[in-house]
């Protein structure tokens, strides 16, 4: 495969992951894409304001393209974790504005280095901070993947959406009647299991 190919292949990924995150805020309120739904505080919002200082970061002062702007979350002596949740007065379109920005100009560091170009990660230990842009953008794609995952399972726990996109017939079914008689089999099969008690058991 050609360096270019391999590129728009990556690239491709990577705007999927972005695309899953920003679709999951839609159609809700704002205390629903604040709210913490787990133990730690994962939050929809949250998980897009992080994902703005990734890529700020990787795709910036990693190959020393800095983002004009610092995103607050990243200022020198931000409160910890700030970048994992969005304050009452940082605005939904606020956030999701500096992400398009954020991406934009990740684009345009990827459009002009090749996958072999040499950059360092600041925060990395030095013996590993040595980095190329194609190492990067496979770091970038996992680690927005896997946040779009906590995405779609944070949603879900909003209000019942699921799947990668609108319109993405990623799902078995959308009959909810459905999906409780296979919740409720998997409750099933979960209990024997534990109990012992199951054919195989």
């Amino acid at each position: 495969m050609n360096a270019s190919r391999l590129k728009a292949d990556l690239q491709s990924y990577l705007q999927s992951a972005r695309d899953a995150l920003l679709w999951k805020l839609e159609g809700l309120s704002e205390y629903d894409i604040r709210r913490p739904l787990t133990a730690t505080g994962t939050n929809l919002l949250g998980l897009v304001k992080h994902a703005a200082g990734v890529e700020a970061g990787y795709f910036g002062e990693t190959f020393h393209r800095p983002f004009a702007e610092v995103p607050a979350a990243l200022e020198e002596g931000a409160e910890e974790n700030q970048d994992m949740w969005a304050t009452a007065d940082e605005s939904r379109e606020d956030i999701v504005a500096l992400y398009r920005r954020v991406a934009e100009h990740a684009d345009g560091t990827i459009a002009a280095l090749p996958l072999d170009a040499v950059g360092r990660v600041p925060w990395w230990p030095a013996e590993r901070s040595e980095v190329t842009l194609h190492r990067i953008l496979v770091h970038v794609i996992s680690d927005l993947q896997r946040h779009a995952g906590h995405a779609d399972i944070v949603r879900e726990l909003v209000d019942g959406a699921v799947g990668l996109r609108l319109g993405n017939e990623n799902m078995p079914s959308d009959d909810r009647a459905w999906w409780e008689a296979y919740r409720e089999r998997l409750e099933k099969a979960a209990r024997e299991a534990g109990s012992g008690t199951s054919a195989g058991g």
